[in-house]
């Protein structure tokens, strides 16, 4: 049990005060044998002074403030540790390029959207954030506060730059899950319009850190106008030249030994599809700690103080009925 305001206690003493000082009887009596023993009245003289004891003890506990200790609970539920790693190039500032049925949503907006839709349908997640464009930007660790993930989130939509490092958010986001407790399921949801080359080490140093935190990746590809499909199997680039980076990307990321799933969406609408079966591959049973916030005794404390304070009533008028 603790207190919020322990130094009240120290009033505790006041509860004898009953025991110290006795009432006084306005009838006088010539001879002490003309009146009888009522054993009523001396039972309901003791529970006088024993009712205004605890009402007293009962007001100074209120005005303490009594509280218990916070409780932390480990529960199994449904749910998955899940990293977000945001595209905020300024091409996420454009129009998906097929047709939508928002028109004139951008892609970052409808990514928000469709990312805070679904985390507020989940129940048991541990969401972190990181954007990158020329560089990463750490922005919420691994989480289970609503409020600050949909804040986190909808901050994404904000201003972007020109270029698309994936490498650097990638390499942020297995840094997530460095001092935090495997619940059971992890995952990193890539979403991105385009792709940018990750050189050999930075390649070896993403996919070392992501076997070794067994971390799944979906990559979410946000198609641009005109742009090729990483399932384009009969593309096949000119002699002596490098494949687009969206193509080498995807190569890459089949080589993991952790899974691995990609999407491509050309609107809202298909955003949304890839968003929802991700959702439903991430309800895994995981360990997740409740915390139970402390109980605050005092309205308690307080109306059992009311309840006897009535009782003393009660004996009162017993009282001054028993001497009529």
């Amino acid at each position: 049990m603790n207190f919020l305001n322990a130094w009240v206690l120290f009033f505790l003493p006041l509860t004898f005060i009953p025991f110290i000082f006795f009432q006084s009887s306005n009838n006088n009596y010539s001879w002490n044998d003309m009146v009888p023993l009522d054993l009523l009245s001396i039972i309901v003289g003791i529970l006088l002074k024993v009712l205004s004891s605890l009402i007293i003890a009962l007001l100074i506990l209120v005005l303490a403030q009594p509280f218990s200790d916070q409780k932390v609970i480990d529960k199994v539920g449904e749910g998955a540790q899940i990293g977000l790693v945001l595209d905020r190039s300024a091409s996420m500032d454009e129009p998906f390029a097929g047709d939508s049925e928002k028109a004139g949503e951008t892609k970052s907006a409808a990514a928000s959207r469709l990312i805070i839709d679904f985390f507020e349908s989940r129940t048991n997640d541990m969401v972190g954030v990181i954007t990158f464009s020329n560089s990463a930007m750490f922005v919420l660790p691994l989480t289970e506060n609503k409020e600050a993930i949909k804040a986190a989130v909808s901050a994404t939509a904000g201003n972007s730059l020109f270029q698309t490092n994936i490498g650097a958010g990638l390499t942020s986001s297995a840094a997530l899950f460095n001092e935090v407790a495997d619940s059971g399921s992890r995952a990193i949801i890539l979403l991105s319009d385009g792709a940018g080359r990750i050189d050999a080490n930075t390649q070896q140093k993403i996919r070392d850190w992501f076997d070794r935190f067994d971390i799944g990746l979906y990559w979410i590809v946000l198609k641009q106008q005109k742009g090729i499909s990483i399932f384009d199997k009969n593309f096949v680039p000119r002699d002596e030249e490098q494949p687009p980076p969206q193509i080498e990307l995807y190569d890459y990321f089949k080589t993991f030994r952790s899974p691995f799933k990609a999407y491509e969406a050309e609107d809202p609408k298909s955003l949304e599809t890839a968003i929802k079966d991700i959702s439903l591959k991430e309800k895994k049973p995981i360990m997740y700690t409740q915390r139970i916030p402390g109980k605050n005794y005092s309205l308690p404390l307080l109306l059992c103080a009311l309840f006897l304070s009535l009782m003393l009533l009660i004996l009162k008028f017993i009282e001054v009925k028993s001497l009529r």
